[in-house]
């Protein structure tokens, strides 16, 4: 009798999730496992602010995704995602082409650009590990590179976005600077970092912790522009402008990080699922409308909050326990049942860093600041790690320095 085959595209916090609760569950004659990735690594891509800011170097953030999985069970395929073909109920790949019974698309995001002009030429983001260490290059040689002189030459550094990837990265940022200003020999008050936000800060949050990270950052030489706009991105800088004014000014900067948007991948746009900003918009048990046989988690699936009627925001968090539904849904599919469960968050915290030595955030719906956030947010780190690869995981990679 023929193996149903489930195939798992990405192996991010979603896609990983989803294959170790089904290997977990499945023997090797119940089902075929296939998981297809375009890295033979998994990358813990809520710490690439810090590989951004120097802080953390890019080995520590990745690990072989065959440590993760059982090789006896799983089939990992190395290789590109083209295109999906839902109605074929196959994957092409760049080298192959993959069949399947049960499809779970875990892709991840792509950078938003709101269709500002100049932002995909001349911006940097902090899209994937590789980008994340661009930019850390990028901004060593801005300091390197620096001749001084002129009252007005100044490096500036403008982000575009204060949530919670650019706030982060502000964070490991000004960490950062007074070692690059000691090396290369550069004046603080040289230096020039400003950050343009359409809001306010972590708009995630209550306004106090938005305001205790922007007076925290504030303090280590930030300026914020909240209530404002880039409305283009030059070689040389950007333009703002006030929200909703004519008014424009331009900011001359050899450095712009893009932090204020994502949008969900093009693949799925391309496949004929209905999306928004290619994202889909699931039905309660993760399904795309539609589709018996096909999931969408994380970047790519939009889940609204019926309480509050908006979209539950993309963290690791929720993609991490959409995998472990989304496995259990394909089980009872497996199993003949009709009913399947319903995707419900426990949000158990969320936590921004700003810096090495201090953090802000909510934790089971208490407002937590400072060391004792810093200390929530490593623990949430290495939670992450051990739902996908048990106490090993946490011994490679974990924060083991708490406190």
């Amino acid at each position: 009798m023929k193996r149903p085959k489930i195939v798992i595209l990405g192996a991010g916090f979603g896609g990983l999730m989803t294959v170790t609760k089904l290997q977990k569950e499945l023997d090797v004659n119940e089902a075929e496992i296939v998981l297809i990735n375009k890295d033979s690594h998994y990358y813990q891509k809520t710490w690439f602010h810090q590989v951004a800011g120097s802080n953390m170097t890019l080995s520590r953030v990745r690990f072989d995704i065959k440590d993760v999985i059982d090789s006896n069970k799983v089939q990992f395929i190395h290789d590109t995602v083209i295109e999906i073909k839902p109605e074929e109920k196959k994957v092409m790949l760049e080298k192959i082409e993959v069949h399947y019974d049960y499809l779970v698309v875990a892709v991840g995001g792509e950078v938003g650009t709101f269709g500002i002009k100049g932002i995909k030429e001349y911006s940097l983001s902090i899209s994937s590990a590789s980008a994340a260490r661009h930019i850390n290059n990028h901004i060593e040689g801005e300091f390197s590179n620096y001749q001084g002189g002129e009252k007005e030459d100044k490096i500036t550094i403008v982000v575009g976005g204060a949530g919670l990837t650019g706030i982060e990265f502000l964070g490991e940022l000004t960490d950062r600077l007074p070692k690059l200003c000691r090396q290369y020999k550069v004046d603080r008050s040289k230096v020039e970092i400003i950050c343009v936000q359409s809001s306010f800060a972590l708009p995630i949050f209550e306004h106090d912790l938005g305001q205790y990270a922007v007076n925290t950052l504030e303090k280590k030489g930030v300026q914020f522009r909240f209530e404002t706009r880039i409305r283009e991105c030059l070689p040389d800088g950007v333009i703002i402008g006030k929200n909703g004014e004519e008014a424009v000014e331009k900011i001359h900067a050899g450095t712009i990080i893009w932090a204020a948007g994502v949008r969900g991948n093009s693949i799925i746009e391309q496949a004929g699922i209905q999306v928004t900003e290619g994202r889909v918009k699931v039905n309660p048990d993760l399904r795309a409308p539609g589709f018996e046989n096909l999931f969408i988690i994380g970047d790519c699936s939009i889940f609204v909050d019926e309480k509050t009627g908006q979209p539950y925001p993309p963290t690791a968090q929720i993609a991490l326990q959409q995998g472990t539904t989304c496995a259990e849904n394909i089980l009872s599919l497996l199993s003949k049942k009709t009913k399947l469960k319903k995707f419900e968050p426990n949000i158990r915290g969320i936590v921004c860093a700003l810096g090495k030595e201090n953090a802000v955030g909510v934790v089971y719906g208490n407002k937590v600041f400072g060391s004792k956030a810093l200390f929530m947010k490593k623990m949430i780190d290495n939670r992450a790690l051990y739902m996908i690869g048990r106490s090993s995981l946490i011994l490679k990679k974990g924060r083991l320095n708490l406190f």
